[in-house]
């Protein structure tokens, strides 16, 4: 009985090994199991404004670091991605005349769909919407009465997309330019004058809330990305172009950055 048991396990191990393998295996016609992930690090220039701490323009430094995500999804038979970035930074900033200094600091989440069209087998456009999330800071520190700023906004928008792939001395290179463009939302801002004891303590909330567009908030992201292939490790190289300005309750205000960033990519497979 003994050697009938161990004759069957003998006969029926490689049957089992081979279907454990066949049940692990990745199904490579899975496309959305795939997904890229990133984390970026960057330093660049920031020029911020907002009329409600002072009316000079402050420029400085930005510190930045962002990341990314990305995969395909089964919607529209598979042809829609979906992108998440997150990115955080923190500008330290000062006037023309050198007497003064403030800090900033934003947190953005974006989330958004593209619709891919692949033109060639190495080019194609993505194109879709996006919801963009947006809170931060602006501190003064000579201010006495009002010595900061809440920056709070929520937007939906438009956003587009061009990747190539193509290969430089044998090495797969990927290039990438993302345009992202708020059309409708809300922005917190106070009005004119008006303090935050008034709004948090008084409870005066007329007006603090507004709707946001084009024509008070005309604002723009672009990014700029090379990947890089070096032996096993895939190294991006990129470039953001952060443009937030708003005219709300006659206060402006505007930040805008150049930040140059790198990071490394990771090809991840998700197993459900």
């Amino acid at each position: 009985m003994k050697k009938k048991i161990l004759s069957l396990l003998l006969i029926g191990w490689p049957a089992l090994l081979m279907l454990a393998q066949q049940t692990m295996r990745p199904d490579s016609t899975d496309q959305t199991r795939y997904l890229t992930r990133t984390t970026m690090y960057g330093v660049g220039f920031t020029n911020v404004f907002d009329t409600y701490l002072s009316p000079q323009e402050y420029k400085g430094v930005d510190f930045r670091i962002a990341r990314e995500s990305m995969r395909m999804t089964r919607l529209m038979g598979g042809n829609v991605s979906q992108q998440i970035f997150f990115q955080a930074d923190l500008g330290y900033t000062h006037n023309r005349v050198d007497n003064n200094n403030t800090f900033s600091g934003l947190v953005n989440w974006n989330y958004a769909l593209h619709y891919n069209f692949r033109l060639t087998p190495q080019f194609k456009l993505l194109a879709g919407g996006m919801a963009d999330l947006n809170g931060g800071f602006v501190y003064n520190l000579r201010n006495g009465n009002n010595p900061a700023q809440a920056r709070a906004y929520i937007n939906v928008g438009a956003s587009g997309m061009a990747i190539w792939d193509l290969r430089i001395n044998h090495r797969p290179l990927t290039l990438r330019y993302q345009l992202n463009l708020p059309l409708a939302g809300i922005m917190f801002m106070p009005n004119y004058g008006q303090s935050y004891y008034e709004i948090f303590t008084l409870g005066h909330w007329d007006g603090v809330v507004n709707f946001t567009s084009l024509h008070n908030q005309p604002s723009l992201r672009q990014l700029l990305t090379a990947d890089l292939q070096l032996g096993r490790t895939t190294l991006r190289l990129a470039y953001l172009w952060d443009a937030q300005q708003a005219k709300v309750n006659e206060i402006k205000t505007h930040t805008h950055s150049h930040v140059f960033m790198v990071g490394v990519v990771k090809h991840l497979y998700l197993i459900k």
